[in-house]
C-alpha cells in the first residue's frame, strides 16, 4: 500500500487481532501483509463514517428527495452490460445481408 500524504507519523503497536478475521480481511482485500490488511480495515471503517455522515446532513435534500434518488428505477435495467444487444455495423453506403 503506498503511504499516505496525511500520514505524519508512523506507530508501531502490539494488538491482540482475531487471526480468523484477519486472514478473511487479508483475503477480501487481497492485502500482502498483516498490517496492510490492518491499514485497509481501518480505511474503510473511517471511510464509511464520512459517508455516513454525509448522508445524515441529508446532502441538501429531504427525506423523499434522498429516496427518490436512490431509488432503481425502470431505466436502470439498461444500465445492465447483459441487456446490451451489440451487432456488427453495416459498411456505409453498402445493404445489410439478409436476416439482419
Amino acid at each position: 500500500m503506498a503511504p499516505r500524504p496525511y500520514a505524519l507519523f508512523i506507530m508501531k503497536m502490539t494488538m491482540h487481532i482475531d487471526e480468523e478475521v484477519l486472514d478473511r480481511v487479508m483475503k477480501i482485500t487481497g492485502a500482502k501483509t498483516k498490517t496492510e490488511a490492518v491499514e485497509i480495515a481501518l480505511t474503510e471503517m473511517a471511510r464509511r463514517h464520512k459517508l455516513k455522515e454525509l448522508f445524515n446532513a441529508g446532502l441538501g435534500l429531504t427525506p423523499d428527495q434522498l429516496k427518490a434518488e436512490f431509488a432503481p428505477s425502470a431505466s436502470d435495467a439498461f444500465d445492465q452490460p447483459a441487456s446490451l444487444v451489440a451487432e456488427t455495423p453495416a459498411s456505409y453506403g453498402q445493404p445489410r445481408p439478409p436476416g439482419q
